[in-house]
């Protein structure tokens, strides 16, 4: 599967990731469990572009992540210098939603979504998306 198009999508960030001896597992390839960090890592520099973490913190609120899924295309190697993207697919007054792909060579290795919610931090209920963000999406659209 190729790297998708060009096209800037809402929100859109992209990261290098080099491959740690300590991302391989057993099967010599890299582990899944990495992919969830990459896709953490994705979603930080995302929100240090548009809502960074210590203006959620003034702000009493933080992201709260409700669902991960990963399909993985092909495996990535010791020596692979894969890249991450990550976007903004889906945004309401409450809920958020994300997309990810990982890229090796201009193929796409694997594909991400990711779901959440803002809460505020004293009582961990949601609340509205903040506004920095949802700003800045809704301008991109």
């Amino acid at each position: 599967m190729q790297a998708s198009s060009e096209q800037k999508r809402p929100l859109e960030i992209e990261l290098s990731f080099p491959v740690q001896t300590y991302d391989i597992d057993f099967a010599g390839i890299v582990s899944n469990i990495v992919y969830i960090r990459w896709l953490e890592d994705l979603r930080i520099a995302l929100a240090a572009a548009y809502f960074p973490v210590q203006k959620m913190l003034e702000n009493g609120v933080a992201p709260m992540l409700v669902k991960t899924a990963i399909e993985y295309k092909q495996p990535i190697n010791i020596f692979d210098r894969p890249t991450g993207k990550i976007w903004m697919s889906k945004m309401k007054s409450i809920k958020w939603a994300m997309e990810a792909e990982i890229i090796v060579a201009g193929k796409v290795a694997a594909i991400a979504q990711q779901s959440g919610c803002f809460i505020e931090l004293s009582t961990r209920k949601p609340v509205p998306i903040p506004m920095p963000l949802s700003q800045a999406y809704f301008a991109q659209q």
